[in-house]
């Protein structure tokens, strides 16, 4: 009897010798199975959320991650914020836009017309634009004397266009108010780039209605310095208000493609004459216009 009470103890601790150790191998198992789950759903161990990431040493509070792993945004921008970011976007816009850029009534609303109607000095970049152009190689006018313009106006679809100009510093503000009166008053002119782009030919220029104003060159069948020269004499559409002259006793137009519009008791579109509004601003700050003329009438000209 004594000898199987010991059998059967011996038999108790080889079984729980056997069993300690499968188990404790089974819990292991399992922990780490379930650590796996969660690196697998997530990419990181538990130790790794963003939330113990960033309370780890530093001394923040955790941000909260959504389920979805969505960010939280912060709440709406106030309105005054997210105008004033895009009027900045939309001076940047402007300042940089090629010369006949349409811009929408919209996206100007609330821009300051020091933003519309502006002058700049004569960049590198800008004379090596004009150089052996507009700026003959002889040109004897000092580059310092001549500014950039950027204005806006109306062009004859509707739509507001940045224009540009190159003129005499000593008229630049008297453009720039007129520009501003010009364009408040819904005035349309078609075009308005720098006469470079036609290779600085005047012919090409009027014929396409671009009005222009700084261009180093003599007076039409003379060989006297055009006022253009100086950027003191600026045209405006010139296609419908031609230069008209007396040549060996033949009337002649420039551009030659305005013949249409040399008859001025003729009613039509976008002619300038001395009761229109573009005549009497320009003729309120001081300059002459081409219409008055008595050897030859310049209607699309101003001049000071």
């Amino acid at each position: 009897m004594k000898s199987k009470v010991i059998i059967c103890g011996m038999l108790i601790g080889i079984f729980l010798i056997v069993l300690f150790p499968i188990k404790m191998a089974y819990q292991d198992w399992s922990q780490d199975n379930s650590a796996e789950g969660q690196e697998t759903a997530s990419g990181k161990t538990p130790d790794e959320t963003p939330d113990a990431t960033m309370a780890k040493g530093s001394g923040e509070t955790p941000t909260k991650v959504p389920a979805d792993g969505a960010v939280e945004m912060p709440a709406e921008i106030p309105e005054e914020t997210t105008a004033s970011v895009s009027a900045e976007y939309i001076i940047e816009e402007i300042q940089t836009a090629k010369a006949g850029t349409i811009f929408l009534k919209k996206q100007l609303e609330g821009i300051g017309v020091e933003h519309l109607f502006y002058k700049e000095e004569i960049s590198g970049a800008l004379f090596a634009r004009i150089l052996g152009k507009s700026f003959k190689e002889d040109c004897t006018i000092p580059r310092d004397t001549l500014v950039y313009l950027r204005v806006m106006h109306m062009g004859f679809d509707g739509e507001d266009h940045v224009g540009e100009l190159i003129v005499s510093n000593g008229v630049a503000a008297d453009i720039l108010e007129i520009f501003q009166e010009l364009y408040k008053a819904e005035y349309p002119i078609e075009k308005m780039i720098l006469i470079d782009e036609y290779g600085a030919d005047d012919e090409a220029s009027m014929a396409d209605n671009n009005s222009s104003a700084f261009n180093y060159r003599t007076i039409s069948h003379s060989t006297k310095i055009s006022s253009h020269s100086y950027g003191k004499a600026i045209d405006i559409n010139p296609l419908y208000n031609p230069y008209v002259k007396t040549v060996n006793g033949q009337l002649t137009c420039q551009p030659a493609n305005a013949e249409t519009y040399m008859d001025r008791e003729k009613e039509f579109s976008y002619k300038i004459t001395a009761d229109d509004l573009c005549c009497r601003l320009f003729k309120e700050h001081g300059f002459t216009w081409g219409g008055d003329w008595e050897k030859s009438k310049d209607y699309q000209h101003f001049e000071k």
